[in-house]
Formats: C-alpha cells, structure tokens, sequence
C-alpha cells in the first residue's frame, strides 16, 4: 500500500488520498462476496478512524442485523524510510503531531499526538499483523484488539508498534501476548495482511475509513472519510432499496460499559443523542458509583468499568 500520505484531511474526513466522492454509487463485481457486506477498510494509526468510533458503534449497534461487517487492515505507513509528503508538510513523524491533536480538537476524541516527538511509530503494520493473527480465531477478540490499541496509541500516547506494548494489550484482552505477537512476526503473518491490501485495492479504497456495503450483487455504496450518522444510514438505504430500516434497541449504559469497559464523553453522546452538558447527569442516572470511574484526560472526560 502506499505509505506516502500521513496527513488526515479535517473537511474530507479522510487519513490518505483524497479527491473522491463523499457517498459514490460502485460495481463491485471483482469481489465475490455473495451476500450483504459492509467492509470497514482502516489502519490502527489512522487518527480520523478513531474519530468515527463513536459514529461506527452507533450504527453497528443499531443496524448490524442487516450486513456483515469485515474489516480490512489499509496499511497506511509501512516505514518511515524513504518517505516524503512536502505537499502536506509531513516528511517525518515530528510533522504528524500538530496534524494528529488538529484531528482530537475538531472531533473530541482524545489525540494527544506526542509520541510522534518522543518515540515515534515507525510502522502501521505490527499492530495490523497481530489484528490478522488474532483475526483468524476469534473475530470479536481481534475487535476489541483494534479498540485497545487505539486507546493506546492516541489517548494515551503509547507506541503501538512496539513489541512489549502489543503484548501487554493481547495479554489484557485474556490472549498469551508473547505467543501472538511472535506468530505476527512471521512472514505468513504479513502474508496474511498483504491479502487484505489486495481486498482494499480491489475495493478501491485509497483512504480511511473507507466504509463500503455491497449486496448480493456486488453492488452498493462508498463511503470515503469520516461522516456523520446520517451518512452510513442513507447509505444502508440505497443498497437495500428500503425508505425505513428497523434499529435494533440500543443497550443500556450499563450494558454498553460492560461491553466496552471504556467510553469517551463523544461516545455517549453520540450513541445516546445526548448533548455534551447532559452527559454528566446521565452517567449519574444510568450507573452505580460502583460500577464505573470518572477520568479525564485532554480536556475531555471518560469512564471506565472498576
């Protein structure tokens, strides 16, 4: 994949190449999936995914009864070497900072951006290897992976593609972190993720998020960068051919913490359409103190499961 463009557009909502089309009608006949199927084409470093977090549960939460939903990892930075952006100003980690804590400010969700500066990621693909690894046994697990790392690397700043830092988050999500993170290491393992560039080229996405809902036929929908709701609804519309889909009752907070363990201010307002000022008083109503603990970090609030 190509790694030559670090910069995360705030107008298109995209991490990479942009210029497409925000919702695009597309043939898809190359993929031979042969029932409804929302590919989710992301990489663990791209900040305007993290910023879709809130969006994409919703709708999962919601509408999943109606697709499967496969993600592919993009492959957006292999290495540093070599790499030059001078149209975007990146032609090194250092430049990626500001870029990331732009991302933060504009969507709320937490990017602290100072690893670039102090120990900087040199590559997209180890945490993506060991998504793959843990992909082929457990897909929920590999879910919950990619949420982890996430966390890790733009809340709280840690370098990802580090091999302690990638066992230390496998083993939390009750995995053997030393025996995975060393299978992803191998090169069946980069094998694995090649295949999944190949899916995202055929898919035609050239930035993430790239969310794409094809039917039976191949047909459907793209979706290019981070949008609101709204967009993935109407989107889900057209390729059902459906002017009314049926949500699915949304789970309690307190459901939705046991699920999660974490959650960001901007995820329950978004996933309960409530405004940031009720925020507060609605954690207070929903749970136990007992249940959970208020942080806060960068300016904005969190909870996590005690």
């Amino acid at each position: 994949m190509n790694n030559n463009h670090m910069i995360c557009d705030l107008e298109t909502g995209v991490c990479g190449p942009s210029g497409e089309s925000e919702v695009e009608m597309i043939d898809l006949n190359t993929v031979t999936e042969k029932k409804l199927t929302l590919y989710y084409v992301t990489d663990p470093i791209c900040s305007h995914c993290w910023a879709l977090e809130p969006v994409l549960r919703r709708f999962e939460k919601q509408y999943s009864h109606y697709f499967h939903m496969q993600t592919v990892m993009g492959g957006l930075l292999e290495k540093w070497e070599g790499f030059a952006d001078v149209k975007n100003g990146i032609s090194g980690p250092a430049d990626v900072a500001g870029h990331w804590r732009e991302v933060g400010e504009h969507s709320r969700m937490p990017i602290d951006g100072s690893v670039w500066l102090q120990n900087p990621i040199f590559s997209s693909y180890p945490p993506s290897r060991v998504y793959k690894v843990i992909q082929q046994e457990n897909d929920e697990l590999a879910h919950v992976f990619l949420r982890r790392v996430r966390e890790a690397v733009f809340a709280f700043n840690r370098n990802i593609a580090e091999d302690e830092v990638l066992i230390e988050i496998v083993n939390n999500i009750g995995l053997d972190g030393e025996k995975i993170v060393k299978q992803a290491n191998e090169e069946s393992s980069q094998e694995l993720l090649n295949q999944d560039f190949s899916l995202a080229r055929s898919l035609g996405a050239t930035g993430f998020p790239t969310i794409i809902i094809v039917n039976e036929e191949n047909k459907g929908v793209k979706i290019v960068g981070a949008r609101p709701f709204e967009f993935y609804l109407q989107g889900l519309q057209q390729v059902l051919e459906m002017d009314e889909l049926h949500a699915k009752q949304k789970p309690s907070l307190s459901q939705l913490m046991e699920e999660e363990g974490r959650l960001f201010t901007r995820e329950i307002e978004e996933f309960y359409q409530i405004e940031q000022q009720e925020v507060s008083a609605f954690i207070q109503k929903e749970l136990l103190t007992e249940q959970y603990v208020e942080k806060k970090i960068l300016g904005e609030v969190y909870i996590e499961k005690k």
